[in-house]
């Protein structure tokens, strides 16, 4: 392709509205474009390198022998009030009604038009088990779109799912698509972790999340440096401290706190450090008011809160249901005397403190020297809060550390969720009906081309690693009005093209330095420079990677491009 025919716009300037190097690096090297927030158009270079990394994950799943198909994206609801989710997405699924007033969605995901397919062609044990896979457009109404394609409102996921006769079955078509997963992330030169996760609306028994490590990623990442042990913040947890016991119980104090609300403020008011507090926060969970208590120095994770109630739409409670429960105004809230009663959820290290402080559910006033068991007890003991580093391990006891990453790649074991609730079932040897045993495997395509420029760019721009490069090679003649210096990067150029590889001429009539900027802007692996020495048939290679530079002549250069990987 000639650069001066090729469909690009890069630019030199940050945007404003790109907060991450990915998302900064995708506009400006003109690779896609924003049409409305969370939606994006890939242009040629970008879509290039968005094939490829398709290729890649293409290549792999057929490899395991999962099969290819395409399902629709606009899917009747009935599909989805038949497994419970039309209401179990909430706002985040996109709605509408054709002309005759029949509902549709856009498509979050696929597991129940997949379930249909399977329920309506497989009828014996003999035909399984199968796994299906698909690329397809995927469409969720994100509250907050940001960091360009890693939260996206429109983006295409590879969705797999597996259908076995049973658990051991189960177990084998996870475990192939564990190792396919490890085998797409390794050819695509990630650095990642694989990690416990939640299942979230998925469902199901189990799952693990692919991480990509990533300073900017917007998952935060437990880990044990002793063991295997790794999960999300969302599903990680901690061995919680033992009960309090054997100590002296104070008498509770009722203590004037005029305008002070925060921990923070509690901090300096009552000179104490924050683990001697503990908070208590008031949710609306589909409509019922819950308090939850933790210590004064944890944040809530409202993934664990939400999974105890199988949550449809989860808020703090607003400030009215506030003073009706406690009795006070927001900032007073606490587990004893509660005006109304409500669940009150208590997480277990709250258990193990002594002597601690709450507020007293009157506006302006703490009480002091509270105690579990004497002053309060819970509905339900449940961890319900953020790991954070230094915790104990679950697995063996030692400290955990933290690191942020993206999520590039989730699988899970969702059982008989699906299978059960569309009725899609396979006769056994026996000739009785019983439900198939299903898995879920997705990749996001366009976060995993994000998690890849996450990891390899510099100051002057992308370093795609060739699995992903749009072009491998780019052959820069420095003056395109010399007649020799011309004649020897088209005769590069056009053996690279024989050869089979996907290389670029930069033709235009500019300054070397301009094409030198776009070339490392873009990522390009390798640039032949045609220059001074091009009548003597010497060219300049560059690798984007490491920065070497070597002078071959042009037929080391055109070898050398061929074979670098």
């Amino acid at each position: 392709m000639r650069v001066s025919k090729l469909f690009m716009a890069t630019q030199r300037e940050v945007p404003s509205d790109a907060e991450i190097p990915s998302h900064q690096l995708m506009l400006r090297a003109g690779l896609m474009r924003k049409v409305a927030s969370g939606i994006y158009s890939f242009m040629p270079v970008g879509y290039k390198a968005y094939k490829n990394v398709e290729r890649v994950v293409r290549e792999e799943m057929d490899r395991a022998g999962a099969q290819e198909l395409i399902m629709p994206a606009v899917l009747p609801a009935e599909v989805y009030q038949a497994s419970g989710r039309w209401d179990k997405f909430g706002p985040e699924m996109f709605r509408l009604l054709d002309r005759g007033g029949r509902q549709f969605c856009l498509g979050p995901t696929h597991e129940e038009p997949f379930t249909e397919a399977v329920r309506d062609t497989i009828r014996s044990y003999k035909q399984l088990p199968v796994t299906l896979y698909q690329i397809q457009h995927k469409y969720r109404d994100e509250k907050r779109p940001r960091f360009g394609v890693m939260r996206a409102r429109e983006f295409v996921m590879k969705d797999a799912y597996s259908f076995d006769a049973d658990e051991a079955g189960l177990d084998e078509s996870y475990n192939a698509m564990y190792k396919a997963y490890c085998k797409i992330f390794d050819r695509l030169g990630l650095d990642y972790i694989i990690v416990d996760a939640d299942s979230g609306a998925m469902g199901g028994s189990g799952s693990q999340e692919f991480m990509v490590k990533s300073v900017v990623g917007e998952d935060a990442i437990c880990y044990c440096t002793e063991c295997s042990y790794a999960a999300n913040e969302e599903k990680a947890s901690t061995i919680p401290p033992e009960p309090a016991k054997d100590f002296e119980m104070k008498e509770v104090e009722k203590i004037h706190t005029p305008n002070v609300k925060t921990i923070e403020e509690l901090m300096g008011f009552m000179n104490s450090e924050p683990a001697n507090f503990a908070k208590t926060i008031l949710y609306d969970i589909d409509g019922k008011i819950v308090a939850v208590m933790v210590r004064g120095d944890r944040e809530i994770n409202e993934t664990k809160l939400g999974n105890l109630y199988d949550a449809t739409e989860m808020n703090l409670a607003a400030f009215e249901d506030v003073e009706r429960v406690t009795g006070a105004k927001v900032g007073f809230a606490g587990p004893v005397d509660l005006k109304e009663k409500v669940d009150l959820i208590v997480d277990p290290e709250v258990l193990a403190m002594e002597n601690f402080i709450v507020g007293a559910n009157e506006t302006d006033y703490h009480f002091k020297n509270v105690n579990y068991g004497r002053d309060f007890e819970a509905t339900k003991v449940a961890d319900v809060r953020n790991v954070v580093e230094g915790d104990k391990c679950p697995k063996c006891g030692k400290p955990l550390a933290m690191c942020r990453g993206v999520e590039v790649g989730h699988i899970f074991k969702l059982g008989t969720k699906y299978s059960k609730a569309l009725n899609c079932v396979y006769l056994d040897k026996d000739g009785k009906e019983n439900p198939m045993i299903m898995g879920c495997y997705g990749i996001g395509v366009g976060r995993t081309l994000a998690a890849v420029i996450e990891q390899y760019n510099d100051e002057d721009g992308i370093k795609w690693p060739t699995e992903v490069a749009p072009y491998k090679v780019v052959v820069v003649p420095t003056k395109v009005v010399d007649e020799e210096c011309m004649k020897l990067a088209e005769d590069i150029y056009n053996k690279l093209l024989d050869a089979g590889i996907e290389v670029l001429i930069d033709d235009r009539n500019e300054r070397p330095g301009v094409k030198f900027k776009d070339s490392d802007l873009i990522g390009i692996p390798v640039r032949i420079t045609v220059g001074r020495r091009a009548s003597e048939g010497i060219v300049e290679v560059k690798y984007r990677q490491t920065g070497e530079q070597v002078e071959l002549t042009a037929d080391e250069a055109v070898k050398a491009a061929i074979e670098f990987r």
